[in-house]
């Protein structure tokens, strides 16, 4: 409940700072006041960080407390714990999709206090709806050596519960942590790639022809609309929210009938698969920013980054979709295997160590492009120039399609010759 409120706090805070400019237009004297300026930006950057101090917090409990809801002694209930991450990444995805082209049109039309009001407002429902629910919650009690599942819940449950917890083996936490720190340094290399979806995904889309004409003939019947290149990182989210459905309710019960096999499918081996398609995603990246050079030559464009290449924005989707893909395989299979790995005690932890890959692989990102581009540029043009008709943007994917490529068999060798312990079935 209190990572929800701190979640609401930021967002009144930023609705605050995004409605202050607007409150002090009819007065230039305030507007042009650097303390009031000042004052506006430091409130809009604390309101960042607590608002991704608040998810930080709110995220990895409440998939730990949603898992924990279905016991292990049940096996329908073990199978459907995990369904839940799946169906539980789909809602995060169909919110995704929906803040993402409000926050657009209100964007567009100057209105951002509305929008962050209308967040604030859905943070508190859910507050509302958080707190209703409280009494049908039950906390997983943490598993105790030598006793079975079966003692663990069920008429037994008042017997064991008396029974002293034995001493904690700190030397197995820390073996652990070992074998779990190889699969989070390799999915590291995931969270790179999904990094350039927000950034160099979108800085090619802005260079592109993104018109959408509606209506047919000439006159004032036909509409030209101007597509923004953000709007194409919705595909990712709308890929997870087609996927998942597909995943989990016909390619597992499938596999499963065909292999009579009920754990068929391993977590290890569903993110291997994710980081196999986001190696895909970057070859295809590398081949389509390889076609639209081409076209800006063929145009004669390449030193006039302000006009569009007459290559269409569409071109961009497959892999935007096959990102999206990687994300269902990789992050839901990353959260399952954090959650069964760890203590007991300590699955929000796990949970948050697993949702940790992706910032630190946005920051991994950063450095890289940071590092390349001060290398190439002083032996030359720039991969990352401001015109990407002359940028290089081709070697850098190519670049980051080769990574994944060494990832995936790191990925194999930790999983089968290093920790063949941590090949969890789901």
């Amino acid at each position: 409940m209190v990572k929800m409120i701190r979640l609401g706090q930021s967002l009144g805070m930023l609705m605050v700072s995004s409605m202050l400019p607007t409150a002090c237009q009819d007065t230039a004297a305030v507007c042009s006041s650097p303390a009031t300026s000042a004052g506006r930006v430091a409130l809009f950057y604390v309101a960042l960080y607590v608002l991704a101090l608040g998810q930080g917090f709110r995220r990895p409990c409440t998939e730990a407390m949603g898992a924990d809801q279905l016991s292990e002694s049940n096996p329908r209930r073990l199978a459907s714990r995990s369904s839940f991450l799946n169906w539980i990444n789909f809602s995060v995805s169909c919110g995704y999709v929906v803040s993402g082209h409000r926050d657009q049109l209100r964007a567009r039309q100057r209105q951002l206090g509305i929008g962050f009001g209308v967040c604030w407002a859905m943070m508190f429902v859910s507050l509302l709806v958080f707190l209703l629910g409280t009494g049908t919650y039950h906390p997983e009690q943490p598993r105790r050596s030598g006793t079975s599942a079966e003692t663990r819940h069920g008429d037994a449950m008042d017997d064991t519960a008396s029974l002293p917890t034995p001493p904690r083996d700190h030397g197995a936490d820390k073996g652990i942590v070992a074998r779990l720190l190889p699969i989070w340094m390799t999915s590291v290399v995931y969270a790179v790639v999904y990094a350039q979806m927000a950034t160099l995904f979108t800085k090619q889309g802005s260079t592109m022809d993104r018109r959408i004409v509606i209506g047919t003939g000439g006159g004032a019947g036909v509409v030209v609309v101007l597509v923004p290149p953000a709007s194409l990182q919705s595909f990712v989210s709308l890929d997870v929210i087609v996927t998942i459905p597909v995943y989990d309710r016909a390619m597992v019960p499938l596999a499963r009938r065909v292999t009579r096999n009920p754990s068929v499918i391993m977590t290890l081996q569903r993110v291997g698969a994710g980081l196999a398609t986001a190696c895909l995603a970057m070859v295809v990246a590398a081949l389509v920013e390889a076609a639209r050079l081409r076209a800006a030559r063929d145009a004669d464009l390449l030193d006039e980054p302000d006009i569009s290449v007459p290559m269409r924005m569409w071109w961009l989707v497959p892999q935007f979709v096959l990102l999206g893909v990687a994300t269902m395989f990789t992050i839901v299979g990353l959260e399952e295997f954090f959650y069964d790995q760890v203590p007991d005690e300590l699955r929000s932890v796990g949970l948050a160590a697993c949702l940790s890959i992706v910032g630190v692989g946005t920051y991994a990102s950063g450095t890289l492009v940071s590092a390349i581009d001060r290398a190439t540029r002083s032996s030359g043009e720039s991969w990352f120039c401001d015109n990407l008709n002359r940028a290089h943007l081709v070697y850098f994917y190519w670049l980051l399609a080769g990574i994944s490529a060494l990832d995936v068999l790191v990925l194999l060798y930790f999983a089968k010759s290093r920790a063949p312990a941590l090949l969890v079935h789901t």
